[in-house]
């Protein structure tokens, strides 16, 4: 009963004081007082938008510089050829993805060195701007992906609760799916098109999507390099995704079990000492959130500390609670 009533008490409390920072909002509104608060909606900047048109520029001044380096001492690079511009689009590709077949090869001193050049600016492209784009992507099927299945059982409020609650989950799934669709694709346009039977077409994809590359099974023929540079470049970067949201998702499971734990385990007279910041020998609410976040390892001490000193430079009357006076004074000097 007197839990109940304390608990009743302190809800109170936070919706009273809910209510006097609302009320400080209204009358602190920078139009009205002359002053510009750096927390207006307005001065915050708002979330970048995924631009797809700069990904785009990006991967065809890529593909399009290599193709005319790559044309250009094309009688460099020895290997099995179809067609000169065509066959400088598939070694970039297979450049910039690592894969590195060895069914064309650079063969002198120019050759080595672009290829060495492209290597690592591939490299790049693909983990700072496509690996984004295939987030972004993954992100969006995602959402659908949580709307199908729930769309009978929750409304629009619940779908987005468990799409922000579990969104590491829905994202390993939805690469998963992804992953595997590609596989199939692979592996039967192999079979069809470059007539391997179907174990060396699903080698021969699972050796590329690796990057492991050894170079025994690729892909040969005109159509078959026209399928590999999207094919290639999808798969590889779809699979790097798949691996890390599989290590985001372990890490997020095991973050929370290590909360639940430290929310269930007791107490002992050393930690209601840690927790005592102002050393009354009484821990409050605020003062016990703030020791459980610390051990869950939400925020670090030096982060308290921070916020407790801009707190009392705030505090301009010393009073240990802010005000309206406190804020225009803190303002105007």
């Amino acid at each position: 009963m007197a839990y109940n009533d304390a608990n009743e008490s302190l809800l109170s409390e936070f919706r009273q004081q809910r209510g006097s920072a609302a009320s400080l909002a209204e009358t602190n509104r920078p139009e009205e007082n002359g002053v510009e608060s750096p927390l207006h909606p307005e001065s915050i900047p708002a979330k970048p938008q995924f631009n797809f048109k700069q990904v785009f520029m990006w991967l065809a001044a890529y593909l399009g510089g290599g193709t005319i380096c790559f044309f250009l001492i094309r009688h460099q690079i020895k290997g099995q050829k179809t067609n000169g511009i065509l066959d400088s689009i598939y070694f970039c590709v297979v450049t910039m993805t690592t894969v590195g077949y060895g069914d064309l090869v650079p063969n002198s001193m120019l050759a080595k060195l672009l290829a060495t050049i492209y290597v690592f600016t591939g490299m790049v492209l693909v983990g700072l701007i496509l690996s984004q784009a295939a987030d972004y992507i993954v992100e969006k099927q995602e959402i659908l992906l949580v709307r199908t299945i729930y769309m009978r059982k929750k409304g629009p409020t619940e779908i987005l609760k468990e799409f922000e609650t579990h969104k590491v989950k829905y994202k390993f799934i939805m690469a998963g799916i992804l992953l595997f669709v590609l596989i199939i694709v692979g592996t039967v346009f192999l079979f069809v098109v470059e007539e391997f039977n179907f174990m060396d077409a699903f080698y021969c994809v699972c050796s590329t999507i690796t990057t492991l590359g050894y170079g025994d099974e690729s892909f040969s023929t005109k159509r078959g390099r026209i399928f590999a540079t999207f094919w290639i470049l999808s798969s590889t970067i779809c699979l790097a995704q798949f691996f890390l949201y599989l290590a985001e998702l372990y890490t997020e499971r095991r973050q929370s079990s290590f909360v639940k734990w430290v929310l269930k385990r007791n107490l002992t007279p050393s930690d209601l000492e840690a927790a005592d910041l102002d050393h009354d020998k009484a821990v409050s609410v605020a003062e016990f959130v703030i020791y459980k976040l610390e051990e869950m390892g939400k925020i670090s001490h030096e982060d308290v500390s921070v916020v407790i000193e801009t707190f009392k430079r705030l505090d301009a009357d010393q009073s240990g609670a802010l005000t309206a006076s406190d804020l225009m004074s803190s303002q105007s000097s």
